[in-house]
């Protein structure tokens, strides 16, 4: 079981990463069959763990299947049998250096490290040039990446921004300081929310955090409504805000932005309803309302985490009863470990059906299950059958071309689906209304579900110079 401890002592964080994972107590508690896939597979997946979720969100009599576990633990399934054993063999025998080098390079690849269009089609550009750490793919938001927030207090095994932590450095987001973004957000006076992100910006203590922050408050961004900040700390670390030392300061940054009429809302990451089981998570929950700062929970279904509709309810309702909204309920992105963790987009739809079935009024603004795709958000919106046909219900929730949103579509339904690109048009079409229209005014990224990074940004480019303010 979770190992206890008081709070009367503030809990100093604590890392483990591959090179000192073994020095955990924890370790000796693994078989020697799931610590060699932690030391294999961590070459390929980014890991890092530390006590907070080692000692009170991991189950350790349910290992391997404890969900906490799997989140933050890599497994020898999340790859190919043969890439495994090929791996395992370089690693724990070879010890070839330059040849692990080279097949991590290959598999990493194979994993779509480049969802979406995010390194090209979602960067801005100011006379042809992309301005680093920042992407703007909606009109009304544009995503800042701070090089002091690269890294998480744990790391997620599903997490599609896994190439930002494992020295992928030509895809990186990363910006050493905000006059680039404020810039642009001058020009661009459409643009009312910023969503600040990283990995995890709430990594950063709070002077640095400030100097991110303030910059954003100036009359002259009076444009600016909504600062958003990205961050799975209310889960891994809810320390952050409780009882780190500087945790008071950064209450008191919170309450200058809402002070200063911007609606600060922090996009917690939840997986699962024990992250908010620990007294310590609640009360961060309630110190950061009580700012007058909001917290909106989303996160992604995922195999072996979190399938369980009960889980999703308390986790829904928890929150609610201790100030916070229910936000997105997202379909697993197609990159990284994706075979692994995806479910059927019919299987995800029930679960969200279920679990929203359970909780009251409060719980019901969560939105799901949702595909972040290359096109834009488009959410399930139930199984229907029309003309004798079984049907996926389909809606963009948010969109590269603002006049796709909440404008209905249908696909032929498909049990064994799990992304955008799997579904077909229904009624006999070829193609949906979004690669009709985007055919003609350059909103379609190329085919496929690997975006190539050349090509991409050649199509970038062409795309940039008809539309500069949602490259």
């Amino acid at each position: 079981m979770p190992v206890t401890t008081t709070e009367s002592t503030p809990a100093k964080f604590k890392p483990y990463t591959r090179q000192t994972i073994a020095l955990a107590r924890q370790w000796q508690w693994m078989s020697p069959e799931l610590q060699e896939a932690t030391q294999v597979v961590s070459h390929v997946l980014p890991f890092r763990v530390n006590e907070y979720v080692l000692d009170q969100l991991i189950d350790w009599d349910r290992i391997p299947d404890d969900p906490i576990f799997r989140l933050t633990f890599p497994h020898r399934d999340m790859l190919p049998a043969r890439e495994y054993e090929q791996l395992r063999d370089l690693v724990l025998h070879k010890k070839d250096d330059a040849a692990i080098a080279k097949l991590v390079h290959q598999i990493r690849m194979r994993m779509n490290p480049h969802p979406a269009g995010q390194m090209t089609h979602n960067v801005p550009r100011v006379n042809d040039a992309p301005l680093k750490g920042l992407q703007h793919k909606y009109k009304e938001t544009v995503l800042f990446f701070p090089s002091s927030g690269q890294t998480c207090h744990a790391y997620c095994t599903f997490c599609f921004r896994w190439p930002q932590f494992v020295g992928m450095d030509d895809m990186k987001f990363d910006a050493r300081e905000c006059s680039e973004l404020v810039a642009y957000l001058k020009t661009h006076p459409d643009v009312t929310d910023v969503l600040i992100t990283g990995g995890d910006p709430m990594i950063m203590n709070t002077r640095s955090l400030t100097e991110f922050l303030e910059p954003l408050l100036a009359p002259e961004l009076a444009h600016i409504q909504n600062i958003r900040i990205g961050t799975k700390s209310v889960a891994y670390w809810p320390q952050r805000y409780v009882s780190d030392k500087d945790s008071d300061d950064l209450m008191r940054l919170f309450e200058r932005v809402v002070k200063a009429g911007k609606n600060l809302a922090i996009m917690g990451h939840y997986n699962h309803a024990v992250e908010l089981r620990q007294p310590i998570a609640q009360q961060a929950v309630k110190r950061i309302v009580g700012t007058g700062a909001t917290l909106r929970m989303q996160g992604p279904l995922i195999r072996h985490i979190n399938e369980d509709p009960k889980s999703w309810a308390e986790l829904w309702t928890t929150g609610v009863r201790l100030g916070a909204i229910p936000y997105y309920m997202f379909v697993e992105r197609d990159t990284g470990p994706s075979e692994y963790f995806s479910l059927p987009l019919a299987r995800a739809h029930e679960i969200f059906q279920q679990a929203y079935s359970m909780v009251s009024g409060l719980s019901r603004t969560v939105r799901g299950p949702s595909m972040s795709a290359f096109p834009g958000k488009v959410v399930i919106d139930g199984v229907v059958t029309i003309n004798g046909e079984k049907l996926f219900a389909l809606q963009f929730l948010q969109a590269r071309n603002p006049e796709w949103v909440r404008k209905p579509f249908f696909a032929k339904y498909d049990s064994e689906a799990t992304w955008l690109d799997h579904l077909k048009p229904a009624f006999g079409r070829k193609k949906f209304f979004f690669e009709d229209e985007a055919g003609e005014g350059g909103h379609h990224g190329p085919a496929g579900r690997v975006i190539p990074i050349v090509q991409a940004s050649q199509n970038d480019r062409r795309a940039s110079d008809s539309q500069p303010s949602a490259a």
